[in-house]
């Protein structure tokens, strides 16, 4: 078996040539290895949860469901025109990825991963991401995209304690994050010291509920990243011979600036 999964792309805006260029060296290890007797899971979809989207579909004077309906389906368009072979496509408004979100949640709350706290810090809407102090450059993040100071109750996850499980896992597996560059990058960035993760939010509503506190939506890097999982049935216990056959995947193709997120 083979399971090789593109970035959910994110409906704020219309599919463009980088959305296009990266299904496509998907598609092309897709067909290959089918041709080479494999049995392909080939996935691809959209991330429709977020502060980013809900701020689009204000904008466009819409409901956010309505407007990840519509842009969600620009995406859909864009495998039909390009004639990519993806065997499934993902959509992280759909139950079963909800459920697969909540069950995820409820395993590391069960395993004592998961505490209740507050946060204050840098939160750049346009990246869906947390930045200290040390990062923001000139009143933005590394990235450019304007910061706001957030404060606000906060679930969290014990990111801190897997800092050397992480360091020795990239050192027995060398080939886990390629090209060599972007490894190095990302064992540079544990190396420098992992803070526990802020992974739900209470200042907007459109998002994955916390399963215990209604009050609470999912980060939505924690949301997107569950979609691997989602779309081969890991919220069916009931019959979960799919993800039993293809899950790990075997290639997360992400671009450059997704990377610390999946690695």
């Amino acid at each position: 078996t083979y399971y090789i999964t593109t970035p959910i792309y994110y409906v704020n805006d219309v599919p463009h040539i980088g959305h296009a260029y990266t299904t496509l060296a998907c598609d092309v290890i897709a067909r290959f290895k089918r041709l080479d007797e494999y049995e392909v899971f080939f996935l691809t979809g959209t991330d429709e949860h977020g502060q980013k989207v809900e701020t689009a579909a204000k904008s466009n004077g819409v409901d956010p469901k309505e407007f990840v309906d519509k842009v969600s389906e620009n995406f859909k368009n864009l495998i039909n025109c390009m004639n990519f072979s993806n065997d499934s496509f993902i959509r992280t408004t759909e139950e079963k990825h909800i459920k697969s979100c909540q069950k995820i949640w409820e395993k590391l709350l069960s395993n004592g991963n998961i505490y209740l706290d507050k946060y204050s810090g840098w939160y750049a809407v346009r990246d869906e991401a947390f930045f200290s102090e040390s990062e923001i450059v000139d009143g933005k993040a590394p990235s450019g995209a304007p910061v706001e100071w957030v404060e606000e109750p906060s679930y969290f996850f014990n990111l801190s304690k897997w800092e050397q499980k992480l360091l020795e896992f990239y050192e027995s597996n060398k080939d886990f994050i390629s090209p060599k560059s972007r490894r190095n990058e990302v064992i540079s960035f544990v190396k420098s010291g992992l803070k526990d993760l802020s992974i739900s939010r209470t200042s907007f509503s459109w998002g994955v509920k916390v399963p215990n506190d209604k009050n609470h939506i999912m980060y939505v890097w924690l949301d997107a990243l569950t979609n691997y999982l989602s779309a081969c049935e890991y919220s069916n216990e009931e019959n979960d011979k799919v993800f039993k056959k293809f899950w790990p995947a075997d290639i997360h193709m992400v671009g450059k600036d997704i990377i610390r997120f999946h690695a």
